[in-house]
């Protein structure tokens, strides 16, 4: 499917893949309009977020890349520089994974590489805190003003335990494009990730001091920082005769 994009700037491709339920326009808002001063920044609603409409989450990781694949053959870009946290991070590892040669870089942060001995405890805990937001007035009202599509199916696909894609996060070995991970001090299972995708040679990593899961929102200036020098870092080597 087309996803519904908002493009800013103008210069090389840079994507941003938002959060859960969030949108293309209210996730990465330092960053893009920071990146958008020298490059052309792409912010789209992913499957059945904002403006982008589906309630079809039975494949939800590789339906995105796809939707990501077609959106931007549709805006004739060839490839771009990925950048996604959390969920965005997760499709961005299934897109690397499906089309490398759309892929310049990807920079990838709010990523869990295997599964914690206390998985059970936490996915119960999230699932708690999932239900007391569906009966919060306020923040179902906000939730429904952000998205034009039924965002709860989002909610209810994250209460099965096995949701999250381990099998695919596990290692980036495979994944045949330069990547940068970031992970905030404050998670330890994401702070494991730096020492296992540390230990493959085309992979950068990097512990953000004060940060948790959202690093990009927890310290926004460090964080776009590091990912600025890393995407012109990519640029400057593509241009080596």
């Amino acid at each position: 499917m087309l996803l519904h994009t908002t493009i800013i700037g103008e210069g090389d491709p840079v994507v941003f893949l938002h959060t859960g339920l969030q949108t293309g326009e209210t996730d990465f808002t330092y960053q893009s309009q920071h990146f958008s001063q020298e490059y052309q920044v792409f912010l789209p609603d992913l499957r059945g977020h904002g403006n982008s409409f589906s309630d079809d989450f039975s494949n939800l990781f590789e339906d995105s890349a796809h939707d990501l694949k077609e959106t931007l053959d549709y805006y004739q870009v060839d490839s771009a520089h990925i950048v996604g946290c959390s969920l965005g991070g997760l499709v961005g590892i299934f897109f690397a994974r499906q089309y490398p040669g759309k892929v310049k870089s990807l920079s990838l942060s709010g990523v869990t590489p295997e599964k914690p001995s206390n998985w059970k405890q936490m996915h119960r805990q999230e699932v708690e805190m999932q239900r007391q937001l569906l009966r919060n007035e306020e923040q179902v009202h906000y939730f429904n003003q952000l998205h034009n599509t039924n965002w709860r199916e989002f909610i209810y696909l994250a209460r099965n335990e096995e949701w999250y894609p381990f099998e695919h996060t596990m290692s980036l070995s495979d994944v045949c494009v330069p990547i940068l991970f970031l992970a905030g001090e404050n998670n330890p299972h994401e702070v494991k990730g730096a020492s296992v995708y540390g230990e493959s040679d085309h992979v950068h990593v990097g512990l953000l001091p004060f940060a948790g899961h959202l690093v990009h929102q927890d310290q926004p200036e460090l964080y776009t920082k590091i990912v600025g020098q890393f995407i012109k870092k990519q640029e400057e080597e593509k241009r080596r005769p």
